[in-house]
């Protein structure tokens, strides 16, 4: 499914990462696993550290603490918000919607759009595109984008295959109207049939937890979790990547009639360095404008990783230049995305600690 959209931009990009860290090397005892075993795939796949949560802090704090931030040094205006979107695998509570949560603890207007998408590691182009098609309202001017998960809690810390990969984080996105005319392509495709290539299996309805499935036990693949716990199968995963992405990317740039060589950054989902760079090699495309050092630096935060790679390589850098990029994320679903898009020339692009101290809300 293909989209177009005119006169609108990315205003401003902030990224909030845990200040709390841990490291791969102390982590190697939680491992059924050889040390050395796990030191060769540490080279491999390109894993040293993560930003986690410490216990009690949920998606919303992470939300509201960046929020505040801009709020606070007059980057947003609270009474200019008229949509809000909340993109996270981690919500608060089944019920009712995050979005709405931060709405009330900012007290934002009641004349205002919520809404909290379920998706995974595409979230940062899918919400992109929910954003956009908002912003093609005459009522709305200026969207919230806000990606968020605490992913982490969610993974049994004896999981090699998963918990040394992934990290906590937030993004806030503003979208807005621009006098630009550049047009913004984007994609979108969804393979149902392969949902459970990444779950966790366990604390919906379908299978509601129980002293069974909160049950720690040794895995075929030698991991020890339980069904409450993210799971992910990761050769399944590389074939998805390999296989759908470099079509989607070249339907996306076919559509804009735009080659490779005319794209300045790539800027895709991070799920590892091994994956990214057999990716950009299959594309075609040079290691160095595809960047791959996200998770070795933060940990995989899911739909955070976008805009962690970009503010990561580039910062400030954007507030004064404007590149030509294209977005990319894969994952949960199984899903898959991508933008082309002009960004630049952001009131802010820059990342900030999210204190250990910090205090979670209820």
């Amino acid at each position: 499914m293909n989209f177009t959209f005119r006169n609108m931009r990315i205003g401003g990009l902030l990224v909030v990462v845990p200040e709390n860290e841990s490291r791969y090397a102390d982590e190697l005892d939680n491992y059924n696993f050889p040390v050395a075993n796990s030191q060769k795939l540490q080279n491999v796949i390109g894993i040293d550290r993560h930003r986690l949560v410490t216990e009690g802090t949920c998606a919303s704090d992470l939300a509201l603490f960046g929020l505040r931030h801009l709020i606070d040094r007059g980057d947003l205006q609270p009474d200019e918000i008229d949509g809000l979107i909340l993109v996270t695998e981690t919500p608060d509570y089944f019920m009712p919607p995050t979005s709405s949560v931060i709405q009330g603890k900012l007290g934002l207007s009641q004349d205002m759009w919520c809404l909290d998408l379920n998706q995974g590691c595409a979230g940062f182009a899918v919400g992109l595109i929910q954003a956009f098609m908002m912003l093609q309202q005459e009522s709305i001017q200026r969207v919230v984008l806000v990606n968020a998960d605490t992913l982490t809690r969610t993974c049994s810390p004896q999981d090699r295959n998963a918990y040394p990969l992934l990290g906590d984080a937030a993004s806030v996105a503003i979208l807005e109207p621009s006098t630009d005319s550049q047009i913004i392509h984007a994609n979108l495709q969804m393979d149902g049939t392969q949902h459970k290539k990444i779950m966790i299996p366990a604390g919906g309805f379908r299978l509601p937890s129980t002293p069974d499935t909160a049950q720690v036990e040794l895995a075929s693949d030698g991991n020890y979790r339980g069904q409450e716990h993210y799971h992910m199968d990761g050769i399944a995963v590389l074939n998805f990547v390999q296989n759908q992405i470099p079509p989607l990317i070249d339907n996306l740039l076919s559509a804009a009639a735009r080659s490779l060589d005319e794209v300045d950054w790539f800027m895709f989902h991070q799920p590892n360095r091994f994956m990214l760079e057999k990716l950009a090699d299959k594309l075609g495309v040079p290691r160095k404008k595809l960047p791959n050092d996200v998770v070795e630096h933060y940990g995989n935060a899911s739909s955070v990783t976008i805009p962690t790679a970009i503010t990561h390589t580039l910062g400030a850098d954007l507030t004064e230049n404007t590149y030509t990029m294209c977005l990319c994320g894969f994952g949960v679903g199984l899903t898959c995305s991508s933008l082309l898009l002009q960004v630049g020339g952001l009131r802010f692009c820059e990342m900030i600690n999210y204190p250990s101290s910090q205090p979670g809300t209820d």
